[in-house]
């Protein structure tokens, strides 16, 4: 394997670093002429593109040992505790660990900030969401709060057992949540992580359905870390780029994990958001994993709609999504259609990177895989 150098971004000596614009120096997959599915994306192809969601990251590259982060995700601007957003959760295969599961799939709401980070480190980024809520001066008689973070292993390329996330990381990552364009590639909680043999990382991507269908948006951000064999739109990279999915001489193929945050401005309720984030799953099988035994594939779908809200002291139950269940096709096209090429941006815009212990994981090589696509589709 070849030698590279770590892109640090100004980092001396070790430390965390906030970055919202998407990495210049990689091309996400509409860049490569792909323009997967039916819909079209937002203003800025990403899971902010549904209005109030925002993102932010947390990403911690020191030395040579440290390669992780946090990314956080919230469904609005405001206090979460105080106007929680209907959602629900999907298991694709259960090989993880979902802080705050049973009382999301109890009650079907969400009431704090969404973060993903690594394995060992959820319940330090569980207890920074804690502190973050219960520091807004309005929650001050709040006793019971229910943190919901995720997470994939990235204990290849960072010192996992080392526990680097603190509970100010969470807080830094929420406070820099923002709208707009997401940074993607190898940062947040994509700072350390591996799909298909290559560099993973966060990525994202949005669906605006016509206005014939109301005009919501479907938004979707990932953290990739799971293996199969990689396909892109189609085309087999797994041949194309002679990495077969088959590790280290094993048989061992397709373990890892992979994170799916979906978001809409639909008004929808808990079953219809669990159908949506069902479909999400599919997106997983286009693009190469079979979700094999040992990968922990989840998926959160959320309404940021104000009209379904559950508002603290407003006694008004939403009764309705106000779209019927025939309707939702096209949300389930659009999830199906943003998640594959969120998966794919994460892929295209990290960057290489030598971690803890020596090991070295390589980005997709732009150049090849655009010779592969064009070799079989009709791309620029």
């Amino acid at each position: 394997m070849k030698t590279f150098g770590i892109i640090a971004l100004g980092l001396c000596g070790g430390g965390s670093m906030m970055m919202t614009a998407q990495n210049p120096n990689r091309p996400r997959a509409r860049e490569l002429g792909l323009a997967m599915g039916r819909f079209s994306p937002g203003a800025h192809n990403a899971i902010t593109d549904v209005p109030g969601v925002r993102v932010g990251h947390s990403t911690l590259i020191r030395g040579d040992r440290v390669r992780t982060g946090i990314t956080a995700i919230l469904p609005h601007g405001g206090n979460l505790f105080k106007e929680k957003v209907p959602a629900a959760v999907f298991v694709g295969n259960g090989f993880g660990k979902l802080v705050g599961t049973t009382q999301l799939v109890e009650l079907g709401q969400i009431e704090t900030p969404i973060l993903l980070t690594n394995t060992l480190s959820v319940w330090d980024a569980a207890n920074g969401v804690v502190d973050y809520m219960l520091g807004l001066p309005e929650n001050a008689d709040i006793r019971s709060i229910n943190p919901l973070v995720g997470e994939t292993n990235d204990g290849s390329l960072n010192d996992i057992r080392g526990r680097h996330v603190t509970r100010q990381d969470a807080i830094d990552a929420i406070r820099a949540a923002a709208s707009g364009p997401v940074a993607e590639g190898s940062v947040g909680a994509g700072t350390g992580t591996i799909c298909f043999e290559w560099k993973g990382g966060i990525g994202t991507s949005s669906r605006r359905l016509p206005e014939p269908g109301g005009g919501f948006t479907v938004g979707v951000l990932v953290q990739t870390n799971y293996g199969g064999r990689f396909e892109m739109a189609g085309v087999p990279l797994f041949q194309e780029l002679g990495r077969t999915g088959i590790r280290r001489g094993t048989e061992k193929t397709g373990d890892g994990s992979c994170m799916i945050v979906v978001a809409t401005d639909a008004p929808l309720l808990g079953h219809s958001l669990q159908r949506l984030a069902r479909r999400a799953t599919l997106a997983l099988g286009r693009t190469g994993s079979a979700m094999n035994h040992g990968s922990g594939d989840y998926v959160i779908a959320f309404s940021s709609s104000p009209e379904v809200r559950i508002v603290t002291g407003n006694r008004r139950i939403p009764l309705s999504s106000m779209l019927r269940e025939e309707d939702l096709s096209p949300f389930f096209q659009a999830v199906v259609e943003a998640t594959e090429e969120a998966i794919y941006n994460s892929l295209l815009q990290a960057e290489s990177m030598k971690g803890f212990q020596g090991m070295e994981v390589e980005a997709v090589p732009i150049d090849e895989v655009r010779k592969a696509l064009r070799k079989y589709r009709k791309i620029r």
